[in-house]
């Protein structure tokens, strides 16, 4: 077991993860300081870096032709701006009173030491896998890096049959049913939900619901998942509840993912309610003067709420490492928070949210109206025009905006991003209804969708504090 140390008198940036929040880390912190005053070692567990999670079901599904088009960046790109990126190296212990980490050589089994003047830890997320019967079984796959893609396209191209069941109905599963639809295989999903995509309000997930049976998915809700049966050769066979037994030749798990924060747990880090790293604005973990974290291992502060929330997305973790970056590299930039934003889409349904649903406004204390509306993504003459649903929240008295769920055909996700702005302004749904927005017939009716259900809300508003 060797100890590398600083060389020259240069301070040395210690990053643990390559992909997303890591290396922009890193690479901003490059481009503030160069090698002569600053040495970054980065450690990667797993074959690559820089890569984009969120595409790996349109690579699956066939829409991205290649894997290779999801890497924004490769080792020897990264390597070539002066980053000592070590591959298929796993940190297994941050030493804070030695200002050092221990990392293993994934192949060799060969540990060492290397210190550290600054650490960033950028560990991601795990995928939850239930601790059940079979779950380890061949044929069962989680999908989180793009090893596990590869890992699932092989066991797709080698599967006779044509039987596959998506554990769970979040972002993660419900994006990995089209991608298997799109390969041609019969798809059941088995969801603990009343509705699948639990971040919608159920009234909103039953559009999703019908939208998906309208689709060929087979949908099981309200159902919990007791086992993974094999069959002799040892491959998983069918997925068991209380109740039946539903055929797999492939299982996906889409329960969601956690983050991953056992080696900060171990060195004493401050973590969340969620399991998260905590950190201030600079995104220093709390009680740290030379420590900073990013991306999907820490939690943040949700700016409707108030409350810190774990929100795993490769936009938040860019920002995050260019934030950190900034910071290491002797500037100064903060992270204020997030209000919640995401979209996401099942063949032609766009699916979009931000803010607090229903249960959230509740949970924190707030008292809210709520208003649906039915609209059209362009003007109804036009040719195209697709139905789309808003719901919105508005907080009583005040009016300010809380939450918006669309759910609706081409033209529609994106519009939750007029909501983003708005909440992130504080704006009140009656300040909404003079947003001056772009308007044409191919692009949208006269009235927005979003304008209109603000509208809707405020005159809602006005009823209620009369």
């Amino acid at each position: 077991m060797s100890i590398h140390g600083g060389r020259g008198g240069r301070e040395r940036l210690v990053v643990i993860g390559g992909d997303a929040a890591g290396m922009s880390a890193a690479s901003q912190a490059r481009r503030m300081r160069g090698p002569d005053e600053l040495e970054i070692v980065a450690f990667e567990r797993g074959h690559f870096t820089s890569y984009s999670a969120c595409g790996i079901p349109y690579w699956v599904g066939g829409d991205v032709p290649e894997r290779d088009h999801l890497v924004a960046r490769t080792p020897d790109e990264h390597r070539a701006r002066d980053i000592g990126l070590r591959m298929r190296t796993e940190v297994t212990e941050i030493d804070l009173a030695g200002s050092r980490v221990r990392a293993r050589d994934v192949d060799s089994g060969e540990e060492s030491w290397t210190s550290y003047d600054k650490l960033v830890i950028a560990t991601g997320a795990a995928p939850v896998r239930p601790d059940m019967p079979g779950v380890d079984a061949p044929g069962v796959h989680g999908v989180q890096t793009l090893d596990d893609g590869q890992a699932l396209l092989d066991t797709l191209a080698d599967t006779r049959g044509r039987r596959a069941v998506v554990v769970g109905a979040g972002y993660i599963g419900v994006e990995m049913a089209e991608a298997l639809i799109k390969r041609g295989f019969e798809v059941t999903m088995v969801n603990r939900g009343r509705e699948p995509m639990s971040t919608l309000d159920p009234d909103m997930g039953r559009l999703v619901h019908r939208a998906m049976e309208g689709l060929g998915i087979t949908m099981v809700n309200d159902t919990e998942v007791t086992g993974l049966l094999t069959g002799g050769d040892g491959r998983v066979r069918a997925v068991a509840t209380e109740d039946a037994e539903y055929p797999a030749d492939v299982v996906v798990l889409g329960i969601g993912v956690r983050p991953a924060t056992g080696l900060a747990r171990a060195a004493g880090l401050p973590l969340g309610a969620h399991g998260g790293l905590l950190t201030d604005l600079a995104m220093r973990v709390r009680g740290q003067e030379n420590v900073w974290a990013g991306g999907d291992c820490v939690e943040v502060l949700n700016l409707v709420s108030g409350q810190e929330q774990y929100v795993p997305l490769g936009t938040h973790a860019n920002k995050h490492g260019q934030v950190v970056g900034t910071n290491v590299g002797g500037g100064y930039a903060t992270f204020p928070g997030v209000v919640g934003t995401a979209v996401s889409k099942v063949c032609d349904l766009e699916i979009a949210r931000t803010g607090l649903r229903e249960k959230d406004a509740h949970r924190v204390g707030l008292r809210y109206e709520t208003v649906t509306i039915e609209s059209t993504s362009r003007a109804g003459y036009y040719p195209g025009a697709s139905p789309m649903t808003v719901k919105m929240l508005a907080e009583r008295r005040t009016g300010r905006l809380l939450g918006v769920q669309i759910v609706g055909r081409e033209g529609a996700g994106k519009r939750v991003d007029i909501a983003a702005v708005a909440l992130t302004a504080g704006m009140s749904v009656e300040q909404m209804t003079a947003l001056d927005l772009g308007y044409a017939p191919p692009f949208s009716p006269v009235w927005d969708p979003v304008l209109v259900a603000a509208r809707k809300a405020t005159a809602k508003v006005r009823a209620g504090s009369r």
